[in-house]
């Protein structure tokens, strides 16, 4: 198990592209820790911001009658990739880890796969 702190260096120095990331809690839409952004980039907005996307996305999964889970959500912009994974563990309940990377720099399929390990060892 790893703290958001660790995990969130893990991301960025793991996976190649990285801009930047956050572990949020998408019923109150804070981060809980954030790492790498900018003044191009403000983790923290972004953060409030796609914790309506994660909302929107599991109403919509409820009003489909749908059982099944969110791996990931992908967001494809012209020059990034936004990747928002909901954390299933004991420990996450509630939460999602955010990742920014560039396109052009990054694979987005390693990404995904750290992502996954990510959100596996995340203890909050």
């Amino acid at each position: 198990m790893t703290s958001v702190e660790v995990s969130l260096k893990s991301l960025l120095t793991e996976v190649e592209g990285s801009l930047g990331a956050a572990v949020v809690d998408y019923n109150s839409g804070m981060a809980l820790g954030t790492l790498g952004g900018g003044k191009d980039l403000d983790l923290s907005v972004a953060a409030a911001g796609n914790t309506d996307v994660i909302r929107a996305k599991m109403r919509t999964m409820q009003t489909l009658g749908l059982k099944d889970k969110i791996e990931d959500i992908l967001i494809t912009l012209g020059t990034q990739y936004h990747l928002i994974r909901p954390a299933t563990g004991r420990s996450g309940n509630g939460l999602f880890i955010y990742l920014v990377i560039d396109k052009g720099r990054s694979n987005l399929a390693m990404a995904r796969h750290h992502l996954k390990r990510t959100e596996e060892y995340l203890e909050v």
